[in-house]
């Protein structure tokens, strides 16, 4: 019973999603934080919200799925003052609603820099050697046939044009230097510290590279942005690598420029409608597909996790938040 009274004194955090971080967190952290788990009962969450969450002042929900924290969801939240998301976009958020009632956000802010640019370079080398087409050629017994397998194409010099040069971005061309590539970018305004060509809008950019590396948010400016003029510019060996957001690129008209052979290839970590991935994509060889995994190492889940309880705990001791989102 006293254990029961300690733990309603303790802070409360109502889980969205939940983050994949999770179960460490309630494993370690369950002395600290009296977590709020919806998904236990059985019942619609607003009703789980009105009945359980009215005093919760922060909320800590899973980024980069199908988890939305909607007004309707926020209107049942009236002591709501902190929201923490797992993922560095904010685009499952009313971002919006939140401002307007003053609730501070926080997520992951650099952490997953360095990992998600690790990936959209293999993603990019796996396409352009074929690396996991030669493994499916392998493993299908193809080899020993004698059968003749494609020649991939190099990416040493390759003009590679990256599509918003924030710290994902600027990590991307750090490591393509190394390749000796040509970089050039498209961002919201021109960086005046890069030293690579900077394309005004991204058809512009297209025209002029070899491969689009979509490291950009997704705004309502950014949405589609990689459409099918932009594609065309890419030209019929032109690549693209996204491990931004699904929704960025036209997913049906890139399916139909792969299909036709219009663009090269695609490396592919996020999607449209995760998990939900187009069943077309599944046998097409200059595709390379990822589960939105980018971010997820063992060492970045720990880093998370710390994050995560350090922003918490400095909300609940009036102290600024490590990692807050500003506008």
């Amino acid at each position: 019973m006293a254990a029961e009274e300690q733990a309603k004194e303790l802070p409360q955090i109502l889980i969205l999603g939940p983050p994949s971080i999770f179960p460490y967190l309630e494993s370690q952290f369950s002395n600290r934080f009296l977590f709020l788990k919806p998904w236990l009962y059985n019942l619609p969450l607003t009703q789980f919200l009105t009945s359980y969450a009215q005093s919760t002042q922060a909320l800590l929900i899973r980024g980069g799925g199908n988890t939305q924290l909607t007004s309707t969801i926020i209107d049942c939240l009236p002591s709501l003052k902190l929201v923490v998301t797992s993922s560095v976009g904010v685009d499952h958020l009313d971002f919006p609603e939140l401002r307007r009632r003053g609730v501070a956000i926080a997520n992951a802010g650099n952490l997953f820099s360095e990992d998600t640019a690790d990936m959209a370079v293999g993603l990019l080398i796996d396409v352009l050697r074929k690396i996991s087409a030669g493994d499916r050629f392998v493993r299908q017994g193809l080899w020993s046939k004698k059968e003749d397998f494609p020649p991939g194409l190099k990416l040493s010099g390759k003009r590679i044009g990256i599509v918003g040069l924030g710290k994902i971005g600027s990590e991307v061309a750090k490591r393509l230097e190394g390749f000796g590539c040509k970089i050039s970018y498209n961002s919201r305004t021109k960086k005046s510290m890069a030293p690579y060509s900077y394309y005004p809008n991204v058809y512009e950019l297209a025209a002029n590279t070899e491969a689009l590396i979509i490291c950009c948010a997704l705004t309502k400016e950014t949405y589609h942005l990689i459409n099918k003029e932009v594609m065309l510019a890419l030209g019929k060996d032109g690549v693209i690598v996204n491990i931004g957001r699904g929704l960025i690129i036209d997913e049906k008209e890139m399916i139909r420029c792969l299909t036709q052979g219009e663009i090269g290839g695609a490396g592919l970590d996020v999607f449209e409608n995760e998990p939900n991935v187009p069943e077309e994509l599944f046998n097409l060889d200059n595709v390379v597909l990822s589960p939105h995994a980018a971010v997820m190492t063992y060492e970045s889940k720990v880093e998370l996790s710390k994050l995560v309880v350090n922003n918490l705990e400095a909300f609940f001791s009036n102290k600024p938040l490590v990692s807050p989102v500003v506008d």
